[in-house]
């Protein structure tokens, strides 16, 4: 089976985190029944080259906003920026199977605002989300929404 392809940007480790954890209940769903598919993942940075991408993909994306209610104020978004770069890169946005976000649930509106802003702009489905490193039925849940393709 194809593996399930992943790029992302971590600004604090949560993420970093939440794929390193989904990335191992794959293998062991994968170990279980080679037919699930296996997680890879690309880790996008500040100093990434920019890329053209070959493969489908889904984009994890974590919330970080410069003040506002990030409604109608406050809705800049600060250093996730270079993963929605990424993904306008090229024809890297046709590849993108959607988003999943996560953030801190305290932000309220602004939960998730950056994965559904990506969502808008490069036109693919709001996927999931989850909040700070998740949890491990978020990695789960995640992992089956995924695995459907």
């Amino acid at each position: 089976m194809t593996p399930i392809k992943i790029l992302f940007i971590s600004i604090e480790g949560n993420t970093r985190s939440f794929i390193k954890d989904l990335t191992k209940y794959a293998v062991g769903m994968h170990d279980q029944d080679s037919s699930n598919p296996l997680v890879i993942s690309k880790e996008i940075s500040d100093q990434s080259d920019f890329e053209d991408e070959s493969d489908p993909f889904f984009a994890f994306v974590p919330t970080y906003l410069d003040g506002g209610n990030g409604i109608d104020n406050g809705v800049k978004e600060l250093m996730t920026n270079t993963l929605g770069e990424y993904i306008a890169y090229g024809k890297n946005a046709s590849l993108c199977h959607g988003i999943v976000g996560s953030g801190n649930k305290n932000f309220n509106e602004q939960y998730c605002l950056t994965a559904k802003r990506y969502a808008s702009q490069f036109n693919v489905p709001f996927l999931a989300d989850y909040e700070l490193r998740g949890t491990g039925r978020d990695v789960e849940r995640i992992y089956k929404l995924l695995a459907k393709g």
